[in-house]
């Protein structure tokens, strides 16, 4: 089989269904053969919408020098080659290669960094891949949307995120949200006839699009479009290319970056228009040597790469929080997450272990009780008498047949597929019987799908010779459609007892922690076949209230208690009933010290806006919610201040989970509409990972504050050793020896820009991965108006700053004639001392900014504690220090950065200086920690 070969003109709508499948090679029963879809795979290529074409690596590496302190850079090698040219052109011209040189290994540093951020990405979009289902071989296989093919049978479910354009061959109260393609709100309601006439996108009620949504109901599909080839690749075909936003990180880093920028610009000029004053400029080489300082010192004090390393670090982040089965799906949202101050939490399945067990069936005659755990169908049955255990069997039999889980045996381990609620019937039911075939003895002939607003499905079944509807639900809301109920042999007429029986019951079960389910039945003809809707659910023999078990999580209560030392509010939103919910909430101890009381969803919907408001601010359990009450709970918490994170499983969970700031989408049982919809996706649905990616958020948080507190801090020593050199050069006897009288600069620009090479990378990204070192979850949660450096941070950051240049000074003045001490003085021939004494400053403030690395890594905790945690930061320590032993002490080197083989005693006092700045920062440490 091939697919034909389609034209534009080709309408799928106006065709019979059974046609479309001919034309496109398919079997609607079997659907492809795996080797005929690979085949179509290698000849349509993935079902994927064309993006931007990819970036060669060339021009990737050439945007590496699209920045304006590199333009001035290159500017500047020009003006040195000109002024080599116009001395003679004797020798080489050092200085220009060496920033040439520098320039270059920058920007492949900045490739280098870049690449592994957008491999990460990538990597990224992988594991959040949307899934569908389809037909191959004639059994159901999930694949990748990506590789759905023409001709493939997708088979369409709540929740589902639709995978392609297909033509439907079959729809049970299907309901597909289209509001991505045609901009309307309603759900469209889809049927299979074939259209008499050419309709509108809108209009074409037997087909399902490319980036739809299926809200309610079951059908299945023939692909006839996928990649470009659908309605949602025309669309993006028209498109232009529209570029991301920044994020409030990248945003407040650029503003960073800007302001730095003008600040060092105007430093800049005054130590050039003080140098040309004081110095006078007699030749070109003077005027570019002064030329070279200023562009140096620019380019040293604004962190440049900062942005990739940023990037860089939260995808390292997101990778670290993905083995921990918390995949995001973007990079800055690991910046909120961090934040979060209230885990809004579904109960089943995030708090519990989503091991849905049943356990009692509670009939007219009596308790049947059932043993065994997980989905094992293996355990005994107990009866209060034997008209009990008859009852519990037809009770529980209904329950399997209005069902849609699937319980199967793999290699001796049985899983299940589908809702564990639902599924709890299919284990129970073999309980009973000894078989679980009990659903193959009857043929499905209809269905009204469960919704959370119903409360309840039915199927229409044939089997045992005859036709009937047996339902599922809600107590409450079934036993108000029921007429009858059954005891014993006998169907009598429901009274109002019996229905205050059954609620009684309900109340009893949920005090007990167990979420309740009623069931009930009723003869029917095979003619209701052709218009089963809800309005066939009545004239119900009402047959028992199961008693369903999900016990909490081991790991819930001590996440809990994390969470609320962390400052943490954890809000737990269920549709179960009252007590039910109160008592697993008390049991997991999620309102603290106080007694949880549940509000209900008809409480909300009475309260006007600020009675919600209010009522938000101290409840933390809600119970027999809807979707829509999500969204409003949501609204009012973020009202309120809040950064929330909210969980969602379901397809009307959606808007919730898009509204809040972080949505936080259920791996396992979480639909591809909610994963869509979703920030995160949890792997394992539970509440612990909720916690732990918290903690890990505010680790990676606290990193890109490591990280910035030293790279700013020590740029800014470099800025203020140069400044205050100029301008207290006279006091510190900075004196030119040939010139009496002229200053010279205090460190070549040659050594800047190498400082900043070698100090600006490794030790900044190697803090950008570090373990915790405060805990983290100590702390109250970041605030919106929070910003990522304050004032604190500001006023430490200057502070190490002016340290390091006031120790520069010290070293100048220590190892140069005329200054307040000379007690260096004599160590050297004389003709070698300024050279001398600049190379000890300049070693001295990479040894400077390497010390301040080990106190960057925490506010208050001393650089001693976890010394030897982070194996990168030594690595990248050891490699600083090897190279600039290199610098100094090895001739090449030394010509071209302007340094002299130095005395042991001055490479004591640079590492001195260095242990100076951490010993300062201890002292400071030990007084922050007192006033804490």
């Amino acid at each position: 089989m091939s697919a034909p070969a389609r034209t534009d003109e080709w309408q799928p709508s106006l065709a019979e269904a059974e046609r479309v499948a001919s034309d496109m090679g398919t079997d609607t029963k079997r659907g492809l053969t795996a080797a005929e879809a690979a085949s179509r795979l290698e000849r349509y290529g993935p079902n994927e919408l064309t993006g931007k074409p990819p970036v060669p690596a060339w021009k990737k590496f050439i945007k590496q020098f699209q920045d304006p302190l590199i333009y001035l850079l290159i500017v500047a090698i020009l003006i040195s080659i000109v002024a080599w040219v116009a001395d003679g052109a004797t020798g080489v011209p050092v200085d220009a290669i060496v920033i040439g040189v520098i320039v270059v290994l920058n920007a492949i540093i900045g490739f280098v960094q870049e690449n592994k951020a957008e491999n990460a990405v990538a990597a990224l979009a992988d594991m959040t891949a949307a899934h569908s289902t389809v037909l191959r071989d004639g059994e159901l296989t999930d694949v990748a949307s990506a590789d759905i093919v023409p001709g493939d049978v997708l088979v369409l479910n709540e929740g589902d995120a639709v995978g392609a354009d297909a033509r439907l061959i079959s729809a049970t109260s299907l309901q597909v949200l289209e509001s991505s393609l045609t901009g309307e709100s309603e759900a469209v309601t889809k049927q299979t006839e074939a259209l008499e006439e050419e309709a509108s996108l809108g209009d074409r009620t037997n087909m399902v699009f490319k980036g739809t949504a299926v809200v309610t109901g079951v059908g299945r599909a023939v692909v006839t479009g996928t990649a470009m080839d659908t309605e949602m690749g025309k669309i993006a075909s028209m498109l232009d290319e529209t570029e991301d936003e920044d994020s409030p990180l990248q945003q407040e880093i650029a503003q960073i970056s800007k302001m730095l920028g003008g600040l060092v610009i105007v430093i800049a000029l005054i130590v050039m228009a003080a140098l040309a004053i004081i110095n006078g400029v007699s030749s070109l080489n003077e005027a570019v040597d002064i030329l070279l300082m200023g562009v140096s010192l620019a380019v040293a004090a604004v962190p440049e790469g900062l942005p990739a390393i940023l990037s860089l670090v939260l995808a390292i982040g997101v990778q670290q929080l993905a083995k921990r089965n918390a995949v995001m799906k973007s990079l800055h949202s690991v910046e909120t997450l961090g934040s979060t101050s209230v885990i809004c939490s579904d109960k089943t399945g995030t708090l519990t272990k989503n091991e849905m067990t049943l356990r009692e069936m509670v009939t007219p005659s009596g308790t049947t009780t059932f043993e065994g755990t997980g989905y094992e169908p293996v355990g005994d049955v107990n009866a209060t008498d034997g008209g009990a255990l008859d009852e519990a069997r037809r009770a529980v039999v209904a329950g399997a047949l209005a069902n849609n889980a699937q319980l199967s045996n793999s290699s001796g381990s049985w899983k299940i597929t589908g809702d564990p609620t639902e599924a709890a019937f299919l284990v129970g039911a073999p309980k009973l019987d000894g078989t679980t075939a009990v659903v193959d003895r009857f043929d499905r002939l209809g269905e009204v799908p469960f919704s959370s607003e119903r409360k309840m499905m039915s199927v229409l079944a044939r089997g045992e010779g005859a036709t009937f509807v047996f339902s599922k639900g809600a107590p409450d809301v079934l036993v108000s459609l029921c007429d009858y109920v059954q005891v014993g042999d006998e169907t009598i007429e429901i009274t109002d007892e019996h229905r205050q029986a059954v609620l009684e019951t309900v109340e009893s079960l949920s005090k007990d922690g167990y979420r309740t389910l009623g069931t009930a039945y009723r003869k029917a003809s095979d003619d209701e076949a052709a218009d089963f809707t809800s309005e066939s659910e009545h004239s119900l023999v009402y047959l028992g209230t199961a008693g369903i078990i999900d016990p909490p999580r081991p790991e819930a209560a001590d996440a809990m208690r994390h969470a609320h030392g962390a400052g943490i509010r954890t809000v737990m939103i269920t549709g179960d009933h009252p007590v039910t919910a109160a008592r697993i909430a008390a049991d997991l101890n999620v309102s603290g010290d106080r007694t949880p009381t549940a509000v209900t969803g008809t409480e909300i919907d009475a309260m006007d806006e600020a009675a919600r408001r209010a009522t938000t601010r101290d409840t933390d359990v809600y119970a027999r919610v809807a979707p829509e009450h999500k969204l409003q709970i949501v609204d009012a918490l973020q009202d309120d201040g809040h950064i929330v994170a909210m969980t969602g499983d379901g397809v009307n969970d959606a808007p919730a989970l898009k509204s809040a700031d972080i949505g936080v989408a259920m791996g396992v049982t979480g639909t591809e509409v909610t994963k869509e919809a979703g920030d995160m996706i949890l792997g394992d649905d539970n509440y612990a990972t909720i916690v732990a990616a918290v903690r890990q958020g505010r680790v990676v948080f606290d990193n890109i504050k490591k990280f910035m507190r030293y790279l700013l801090s020590s740029n800014m020593g470099e800025v203020s050793t140069v400044f205050l050199g100029v301008v207290l050069a006279s006091v510190i006897g900075l004196a030119d020896p040939v010139n009496p009288g002229a200053t010279v600069v205090p460190l070549l620009a040659t050594q800047i820009l190498w400082i900043n090479l070698v100090t600006d990378s490794g030790p900044a990204l190697a803090m950008g991965v570090d373990p915790e070192i405060d805990d983290v979850m100590t702390r109250t949660p970041r605030k919106r108006t929070d910003r990522i450096i304050d004032g604190a941070m500001w006023s430490r950051i200057i502070t190490i700053g002016l340290v390091m240049g006031v120790l520069s000074l010290v070293i100048y003045d220590l190892t140069l004639p005329g200054g307040l001490v000379n007690g260096f003085e004599g160590l050297v021939p004389a003709e070698a001392q300024l050279d001398t004494a600049r190379t000890t400053v300049f070693t001295a403030l990479v040894f400077m900014q390497l010390f301040n690395a080990f106190n960057s890594r925490s506010e208050l905790h001393s650089a001693f504690d976890h010394l030897f945690t982070n194996k990168w930061l030594w690595a990248s320590v050891a490699f600083v220090v090897i190279t600039q032993v290199l610098v100094v002490e090895w001739g090449p080197l030394q010509t071209a950065f302007g340094a002299v083989s130095l005395h042991w005693q001055h490479w004591a006092l640079a590492i001195g200086a260095g242990a100076a700045v951490l010993m300062f920062e201890e002292i400071v440490k030990v007084i922050r920690r007192s006033r804490a």
